[in-house]
């Protein structure tokens, strides 16, 4: 390892205002960037940061970068310089560790290769792309508002010279994209703190660092003890449905919902979530109009997709409709977070999935280590060995109460077994597919959701995709099940649970828990496709099974293989006896 120091500089020779500039870095020698200066990264993480693939940098507290004409050559308002400090690996004085490639990431520019200048310098110069068009018409003052699966607005609604109320909406736009139990974080960047909320709360009360930091000395007569945050890096939660009416912590719309946010698919008034706060500044802010959103935002849920977030953009201010009918109010000032769903390098899935048919009396069950493995699995159970194939009723019982079931299958089929025996799925939800019939005109399907964690899952959802069977969907009898096109292919049936079965409790006890397994938590359902609408469909061949599943969002692991179709096995054993019949008639002729 060897410390690194460079610097970034950003510098508009353009005739346009550069608004949120926006910069890549492509690292290249497994970077480990501990600071910063005048930026954040764009991908919302905190330092220190493994860097090594490359990363964009985004401007803080300086976003836009004004012109020569407008500032008559003014280089503190035209350029920005980024100081860098870290620690990189391999590269030794008196050589320099430069990136790949340095380039504006702004929509609307091309920029070549850049060019070394000398053994320590890089430089490109990046232009305006003529082809670039876009159909969003841009506000002289703010950048337009950007689209993604999960957008956070932070709204301020009232400012004072010392603090300010902010009000965050988190709305959901992917539609199957969900959070449960939310929990959002972000950075403070300029010493300030939450003095009080109302719709949401912090995990950890706490006002310690400003007692013993710069706010306590700053606000000597206020008293600490009604603060409720005081971290640089706040977690803050969802308020439970009992706060909603609470006059001191509720009375927001679409708060107090426990964390959950639907998709708009399943119900658009329950895909946004809202709360305010209330931030103390400290010098040299304390004036009404300087204001200063937090940075590396971060949200996620309990089983959920993972969310990767960009830093705040500056957007015109947002309008709130009056209850009483009067004219909208207006923010004061507006920012925009976009997050979009990502999985992230080494990451596990949540739940996986089973494939069973009709015929063939074996389930192919979760892949091995499906959603993880413990690290030291060694002496009790493989990681790398495949799953065996299971009885139908093995699927019913918890995989520790899976063994002898195992083993008493593969000896009755003569299927081999690893020793030592591979390990489990290890997810908390697993959902079994299963073809039910198959015919002329027509097939079906069951799909069952076993919730193997206490955790139980209210106003649930799953989805699957059938990239050649959707258009043949006729109905599902025990949910509430419809084709949904995404991205302009209808190849996904939405699913969620009727009236009275839309919640999936958690595992319990078995009737006798001194000798019976635990019993998981789960819905069924048969779901009717017709071949009318999909002439040449081979059910049997993996049509009839899903490319991709998804529980809450979450987007499942599926098995590697489908259910053999027994029938052409039984036919060549047909052959075979025949064969074995006539010889032996031969030899009783000779």
């Amino acid at each position: 390892p060897y410390r690194f120091e460079s610097v970034l500089t950003v510098l508009n020779n353009g005739d346009e205002k550069l608004k949120s500039w926006r910069v890549f870095v492509g690292f290249k020698n497994d970077e480990l960037l501990v600071s910063a200066s005048n930026a954040v990264l764009a991908d919302g993480s905190s330092l220190p940061a493994n860097v090594g693939n490359g990363t964009i940098f985004a401007g803080f507290p300086m976003s836009d970068l004004d012109t020569a004409i407008d500032t008559a050559g003014d280089l503190t308002q035209m350029q920005v310089q980024v100081k860098l400090v870290g620690t990189q690996f391999g590269v030794a004085p008196p050589n320099a560790p430069l990136p790949d490639t340095i380039q504006l990431a702004n929509d609307g520019f091309v920029c070549p290769k850049a060019t070394l200048q000398g053994k320590n310098e890089m430089q490109v110069c990046c232009t305006k792309d003529p082809d670039f068009k876009t159909n969003i018409t841009v506000d002289e003052e703010f950048l337009p508002r950007q689209s993604g699966d999960l957008t956070i607005m932070y709204d301020v609604t009232r400012t004072y010279d010392s603090s300010y109320w902010a009000q965050v909406t988190i709305a959901n736009h992917n539609p199957l994209g969900r959070l449960d139990n939310w929990k959002l974080s972000f950075d403070w960047m300029r010493d300030e703190f939450i003095y009080s909320m109302k719709g949401a709360y912090p995990n950890v009360v706490d006002s310690t660092d400003c007692i013993f930091g710069p706010q306590g000395t700053y606000y000597r007569d206020l008293d600490f003890a009604n603060v409720l945050n005081c971290e640089r890096r706040p977690t803050l939660i969802d308020l439970p449905p009992t706060k909603a009416n609470d006059t001191t912590l509720g009375l927001i719309p679409k708060c107090c919902r426990n964390g959950t946010i639907l998709p708009p698919t399943m119900d658009p008034s329950k895909s946004s979530s809202v709360f305010q706060m209330q931030v103390f500044k400290m010098p040299p802010d304390l004036n009404r109009s300087e204001l200063s959103p937090p940075q590396n935002w971060k949200i996620n849920g309990t089983l959920n997709p993972d969310y990767k977030c960009g830093p705040p953009v500056r957007v015109s201010p947002s309008q709130f409709p009056d209850p009483s009918g009067l004219p909208n109010t207006t923010a004061v000032a507006s920012w925009q977070v976009v997050c979009n769903i990502t999985q992230p390098k080494g990451a596990s899935p949540k739940c996986c999935v089973s494939f069973s048919a009709y015929y063939n009396d074996s389930v192919v069950p979760c892949r091995t280590c499906a959603c993880g493995c413990p690290s030291n699995t060694a002496q009790t159970c493989s990681a790398n060995a495949s799953a065996v194939l299971l009885p139908p009723e093995a699927l019913l019982v918890p995989f520790e109460n899976r063994t002898a079931m195992a083993r008493a299958w593969a000896d009755l089929k003569h299927y081999p077994l690893s020793n030592p025996m591979p390990c489990g799925d290890n997810c908390g939800v697993s959902i079994n597919w299963h073809v039910v019939t198959d015919y002329n005109r027509g097939w079906s399907a069951r799909i069952t959701i076993f919730n193997w964690d206490e955790t139980a899952f209210p106003d649930w959802f799953a989805a699957v995709q059938l990239d050649k069977a959707t258009p043949g969907f006729q109905k599902t009898y025990s949910f509430n099940g419809s084709a949904l096109e995404l991205n302009g292919v209808n190849n996904t049936i939405f699913m969620q649970g009727l009236p009275g079965l839309n919640y999936i409790v958690g595992e319990t006890d078995g009737a006798n828990p001194q000798k019976d397994p635990r019993v998981p938590g789960k819905q069924q359902t048969v779901i009717s496709f017709t071949k009318k609408d999909t002439p040449g469909i081979k059910v049997a061949a993996g049509d009839g099974f899903p490319s991709k599943v998804f529980f809450n969002g979450e987007e499942c692991a599926l098995p590697p293989i489908f259910p053999t179709n027994n029938s052409n096995r039984k036919g060549s054993t047909t052959v075979l006896s025949v064969l074995l019949a006539v010889l032996v008639f031969m030899l009783v002729q000779q």
